[in-house]
């Protein structure tokens, strides 16, 4: 049987306390239980997965057992399962590998189907925003990083659920994707030449734009529903889901 769809899917925040957690999890292992394992190619996570993840050399973030069932299913399957690390679920280091997860960074290109794709998470691509891409830098800094290992679990993950409260999701504050002036669609442009489809998540607005002779999709965030991109490889067309 060919295997003829690729899925793309970003900013679920499993773990955030925000709305109905469980039923969010719940939804989402059912989108991976419904993804046709036999016809399906890859599955692609662009971030954000997780609110708050962060592993130590022998600890990892307890639960989500039914979402790695769903993953390890797929997998044994044949589908390849990729991860892009977001800015909530940075520090994954070798447990999703483990898994047999393949953990990529952006700017990703990647043919599928004979299609130009580009892929991450879309947190710092483009000009501007330096605070930001400060912040940014020091979370993915190993030394950094090693610091932060040193403290107990359980000051750590107290820290990132405070972190986590003082989101913008969090807070119930949406954000609208300003078009040309973003950033993201800057950086997009000016890379237009090397893929026909830029996907990304992060912004948690759904957005789908040209950019010259390309596309910019963007996927929302899972608070406000499920939602997921998949290539057709035997139609060759990319749709987001749901319509």
């Amino acid at each position: 049987m060919p295997r003829l769809y690729t899925y793309f899917v970003s900013d679920v925040h499993l773990g955030l306390d925000v709305a109905d957690p469980a039923a969010r999890e719940a939804a989402f292992v059912k989108f991976l239980k419904d993804i046709p394992k036999h016809e399906t190619e890859a599955l692609y996570m662009l971030g954000d997965i997780w609110d708050f993840w962060y592993e130590y050399k022998d600890v990892v973030p307890k639960g989500y057992v039914r979402v790695f069932a769903a993953l390890l299913d797929l997998m044994d399957a044949g589908v390849k399962v990729y991860f892009f690390p977001g800015n909530h679920d940075i520090w994954a280091y070798s447990y999703f590998r483990e898994l047999g997860m393949t953990v990529l960074e952006q700017p990703y290109y990647v043919t599928v189907g004979g299609r130009k794709f580009c892929l991450g998470h879309g947190d710092g691509l483009g000009p501007g925003d330096h605070g930001y891409k400060l912040m940014r830098w020091a979370f993915h800094n190993r030394f950094l990083q090693k610091c932060f290992s040193t403290l107990h679990p359980r000051i750590a993950f107290k820290l990132g659920g405070s972190w986590s409260k003082k989101s913008r999701l969090a807070k119930n504050i949406s954000y609208v994707f300003r078009g040309e002036d973003e950033p993201l669609f800057k950086w997009c442009a000016r890379n237009a030449k090397k893929a026909e489809f830029f996907i990304f998540g992060h912004y948690h607005s759904r957005v789908d734009i040209p950019v010259k002779k390309s596309r910019l999709l963007l996927l929302g965030d899972w608070i406000t529903g499920p939602n997921w991109i998949v290539y057709d490889a035997e139609e060759n067309a990319v749709r987001a889901f749901p319509q």
